[in-house]
């Protein structure tokens, strides 16, 4: 055996090798497994440095050398590799390196593109999803129609609750229209006073087509809260383009309001388009209370991008906007650029509907107590106004009712421009400019009454109140700025055709009895006195010259634009004259 083992040679194997994990028996390469099989003895192999790099070593690294385990040794490593080895391991190691690093570039390219991919799909499918959500706001059913009936108590949203008790206006035809989608190639402005039925004949008008096609929202001072109530009212939530942080695109809140209302118009206009192509009719867009907007900065740029949008929408007949004020500066701000706004103003119901409509409504709430002449008398108290008409009906003593609501505009009158007096402080000087206005024109309006073809009150035809044209009015309040704060407290109002009246007849009644009383005229005089003094004591300059005494003096030079002396004024003290010590005082007077 130990002959045996002496005559085989041993294996030496390069540096790198690793055992495989099966058996000696089955490796497959013909010499290693022939050698293994004639061989009795355990075999091992061992790692051992040869010597290359060490002195006197002449091996190229780590060697193995595989033989019987009683004579396993370590043996010099006589192979030298020589350049031509070195150069063909380092080529196989480049090999092996530029193949795994395309491999790992491949798989990162394929992994970039499913996920751009993906995130393509579901942000596609996102904005899907968003259309389709603004499509259903317009779907049969309106939210406010809901609210309204729910209100009420009743599936009918006109104040009566049915036809019979409902009065039907000469304007409720064209807004039926209108909100139908009948109407197109136009945007509306409804214009009226508070209280006069605006909001009643729109939420009509909805109930009859089932809010089919049309969304309604009320306006708000504040931009945020009215972009809120926009998306609330088209089922838009201004996160759209959130899941596009994918692409860094900025995030929803990272914008303005503004834009925000900018970004849902746009989805609505492609809403619009596809509804257009369905059937043929366009969307139908309200806003509410368009007066609430402020007038500002802000303001103004937000009707200019609603008015904007309207005009386009009503050239391509996509969506019909209708506006809602009760204010007139609303319409002075739209016209400066409408070209295709067309203007629906409401007033006070004559006498012969007005009477009706008190006589459908008592007759709901209190039947059989009152006669025809009561429901004249107080038609001849609150005028034609729908809101005053309904809350007369509702009390068991109208005539009551109707003063009450009097008295309490004349409160109302002068808890907001009440007259101070002469007694008033400086500081109030601005708020009684304000009250001493409102009462010259309540004055002026009072004094026209006479003058009015057949009286204010006429038995045929019922009410009418003397009005004086918007500059005129101006003129009477020598203040330009103010008219627009009396139609927005509703002391005043203005229509369509520029001309100021009362707001109401309860406030026009109430603005008789103030004027009629007799320290009326005397408090408005001594207000508007002190308010000029006022004036003049801040456009006085006072001048206190010092040291003239004992030949003391100023002078004064006057020069002209070139820079030549054209005068020069002296001020000099003149001594006091003593009286004569011999002559007696009481002679001199």
């Amino acid at each position: 055996m130990a002959a045996r083992a002496s005559r085989t040679r041993p294996l030496h194997l390069c540096r790198g090798f690793r055992s495989p994990p099966w058996p000696a028996a089955h490796w497959t390469k013909p010499g290693l497994s022939h050698l293994i099989k004639r061989t009795t003895a355990p075999l091992i192999y061992r790692r051992f440095q040869s010597g290359h790099g060490t002195p006197g070593g002449t091996g190229g690294g780590n060697d193995y050398q595989l033989g019987p385990c009683q004579e396993v040794q370590p043996q010099p490593n006589t192979q030298s590799w020589g350049e031509s080895g070195r150069y063909e391991e380092e080529d196989s190691r480049s090999y092996n390196n530029q193949r795994h690093d395309w491999r790992q570039t491949a798989y990162r390219m394929i992994e970039s593109a499913a996920t751009t991919g993906t995130s393509l799909a579901i942000l596609g499918y996102y904005k899907h999803v968003v259309l389709e959500k603004i499509n259903n706001a317009f779907e049969p059913g309106d939210p406010v129609l809901e609210l309204a009936a729910a209100g009420r108590g009743s599936t009918s949203v006109v104040p009566g609750g049915t036809e019979k008790e409902w009065i039907v206006r000469p304007e409720q035809d064209k807004i039926d229209k209108v909100v139908a989608g009948e109407a197109s190639g136009h945007y509306y402005l409804l214009l009226g006073e508070k209280g006069c039925g605006k909001t009643s004949m729109i939420l009509d008008a909805m109930q009859k087509v089932d809010g089919l096609g049309i969304a309604m929202m009320e306006c708000h001072a504040d931009l945020e809260i009215f972009r809120i109530r926009l998306g609330k009212a088209l089922d838009f939530e201004f996160h759209e383009d959130y899941i596009g942080s994918l692409f860094s695109i900025r995030g929803p809140r990272d914008t303005t309001a503004l834009l925000d209302i900018e970004r849902a118009f746009n989805k609505l206009e492609k809403v619009a388009l596809r509804r257009k192509r369905r059937t043929g009719q366009p969307l139908v867009l309200i806003f509410n209370s368009m007066h609430l907007i402020r007038d500002d900065e802000d303001g103004l740029d937000l009707i200019e991008l609603l008015q904007q949008r309207a005009e386009a929408w009503a050239a391509t007949g996509l969506c019909t906007v209708l506006f809602c004020s009760d204010d007139y500066i609303v319409y002075e701000k739209l016209k400066h650029y409408a070209s295709r706004m067309e203007l629906i103003t409401v007033q006070d119901l004559p006498k012969e509907m007005a009477i009706s409509a008190l006589r459908r409504y008592r007759a709901k709430h209190h039947a059989d107590q009152d006669m025809e002449g009561d429901l004249e008398k107080i038609y001849q108290l609150v005028g034609g106004r729908l809101s005053y008409l309904s809350r007369v009906a509702q009390a068991s003593n109208m005539e009551a009712k109707a003063n009450e609501i009097i008295e309490n505009e004349e409160r109302w009158l002068l808890t907001n421009c009440g007259l101070l007096g002469e007694g008033q402080d400086d500081d109030v000087n601005e708020y009684s400019k304000f009250a001493s206005a409102a009462m010259v024109l309540c004055r002026a309006l009072v004094a026209m009454e006479d003058e009015v073809e057949g009286g204010t009150y006429n038995e045929d035809r019922g009410w009418k109140l003397p009005q004086i044209p918007l500059h005129i009015a101006r003129e009477i309040m020598t203040r330009a700025d103010f008219i627009h704060r009396y139609d927005h407290l509703n002391l005043f109002t203005i229509d369509s055709k520029a001309n100021v009246r009362a707001d109401s007849v309860p406030m026009a009644l109430a603005m008789r009895k103030v004027c009629k009383d007799p320290r009326f005229n005397q408090l408005l005089e001594d207000s508007l006195e002190r308010i000029g003094d006022v004036e003049s004591l801040g456009r006085t300059r006072e001048i206190t010259l010092k040291d003239l005494w004992e030949s003391g003096k100023y002078e004064f030079t006057m020069r002209n634009a070139k820079g030549y002396t054209d005068k020069v004024i002296t001020f000099t003290a003149t001594p006091a004259e003593k009286p004569d010590e011999d002559e007696d005082p009481s002679d001199k007077k």
